[in-house]
């Protein structure tokens, strides 16, 4: 029998989720559509795609990360009561997104292609990936001004605002990839280097509506946006301390997919392509949890901000129900149609064959890591910051990245998703034992 407070936060949380699901989709949707179009213009400028939006995933996954304290510290002060003092975690929000934006942004152009030429890769491949990724590092500090933007509306029980932002900036960037990677225009630019342009034209748009819709909102002057904040050092350590040990765990993760990426550069064209096409579907199929998981945090954070010690366990848990049972449906619909959905990438026979049984095979992991991502956030709100990085770099750094090469080199592709299951399953049984002892220790007086 379900208790009407659960079944409450059940309705709560699907009612913030859905909208944060859509839009997180919508990031990847970005990246799909980026891969759709460059790989039927050719499959060869699919891989350059790849390797340029690698290393700078790898940057822009942690500097999301390192923004998650504005949901966080949002939520907290809605929880509290403290409605007018959200506006300062706004504005430290924005300005740690410049800070980070710019650093991020000269450190990727001039880390990225040294990193890309000693990288092992196959002929040709570090050439074509240089351009794209030098496009992708401007669009940065626009990139996590909206980010930031984003966490703030959602923390505010507005997410459709970022959820239609969201769309429409998609439907930018769709556009301006059918024109530029096939060169309609005679810009004497094509491909995966087009398609980064369309990107960034996209991340700009999406970073100035996102404020400009905030700096509209009718409570803006209330919640304290517009007037200089009396200073509260406590909070800005907090809101930098849970950013610190989101954007750890966010580096260690991407950074080891970003590794397999590149042993799969190793292997070649076909491989790095296929690897490609699992990674950027698999993803897509992510961003569901990731959803669930800001939802989350978010009804987590104003329980512990409320001192109910007892709804901030009951949130969690019920994000991590939800969850597995959404990663559970998502993976019964992948798994058959997978030959098809690989074919949407690109056609060519050669790379469907790798593809195709490695993406069925990558429906294994989907439930374990679903819950893995909504645990770790659920343990960040209820103020646990750094075990979930340390679980992280055991499941991933550890176990994912050695692993992989090993399998790779053994068996190809496919060796890569063992890899992926195995470390899943460690980081979503950990985090889940860990978010079950610390909402425990929440309650004792």
């Amino acid at each position: 029998m379900i208790s009407t407070a659960t079944r409450t936060t059940l309705r709560d949380l699907l009612t913030l989720a859905w909208p944060v699901v859509l839009a997180r989709i919508g990031i990847m949707t970005m990246g799909l559509t980026d891969a759709i179009v460059v790989g039927n213009y050719a499959g060869e400028e699919l891989a350059y795609h790849a390797l340029a939006w690698t290393p700078s995933a790898i940057i822009v996954t942690t500097a999301v990360g390192l923004m998650m304290g504005v949901q966080v510290m949002t939520a907290r002060l809605l929880g509290e009561g403290r409605r007018n003092e959200v506006g300062a975690v706004f504005r430290r929000g924005v300005a740690y997104s410049l800070q980070i934006g710019v650093v991020s942004m000269i450190g990727l152009m001039l880390i990225g292609p040294w990193a890309l030429e000693r990288a092992g890769l196959a002929d040709g491949l570090a050439e074509g990936a240089r351009a794209p990724l030098i496009i992708f590092a401007l669009s940065m500090p626009a990139y996590l001004v909206s980010v930031a933007a984003q966490f703030f509306l959602e923390a505010l029980d507005r997410p459709k605002a970022g959820m239609w932002a969201m769309w429409v900036a998609n439907g930018v960037n769709l556009l301006l990839n059918l024109v530029l990677v096939p060169d309609l225009l005679g810009l004497g630019m094509n491909g995966a280097f087009a398609s980064a342009w369309a990107t960034f034209g996209a991340r700009l748009a999406l970073a100035v509506f996102l404020v400009w819709y905030i700096l509209r909102l009718p409570e803006a002057r209330a919640l304290g946006i517009f007037h200089q904040p009396k200073r509260d050092v406590a909070a800005e350590r907090e809101q930098r301390k849970v950013g610190y040990g989101a954007g750890s765990s966010y580096f260690i993760e991407v950074g080891a997919f970003g590794a397999m990426t590149f042993i799969a550069g190793q292997l070649g064209a076909i491989e790095t392509s296929a690897w490609t096409v699992v990674l950027n579907i698999s993803a897509i199929v992510f961003m569901v949890p990731m959803g669930l998981s800001s939802a989350t945090a978010v009804l987590v954070g104003r329980a512990y901000g409320a001192n109910d010690a007892a709804g901030a366990r009951r949130a969690g848990l019920v994000g991590i129900a939800v969850v597995t049972v959404l990663g559970l449906v998502i993976a019964l619909f992948v798994w058959p149609t997978a030959q098809w959905l690989t074919q949407a990438y690109n056609r060519d026979p050669a790379l469907v064959a790798v593809a195709a049984p490695a993406l069925a095979l990558a429906t294994l992991f989907f439930v374990a890591d679903a819950i893995q991502v909504v645990a770790a956030q659920a343990n960040r709100a209820a103020g646990d910051v750094w075990w979930p990085t340390g679980l992280h770099f055991i499941a991933y750094t550890l176990v994912m990245t050695p692993l992989g090469w090993f399998l790779a080199h053994s068996i190809g592709v496919n060796g890569l998703v063992w890899a992926v299951i195995i470390a899943s399953l460690i980081s979503g049984g950990l985090l889940t034992l860990r978010f079950l002892r610390v909402s425990r220790r929440l309650a004792l007086p």
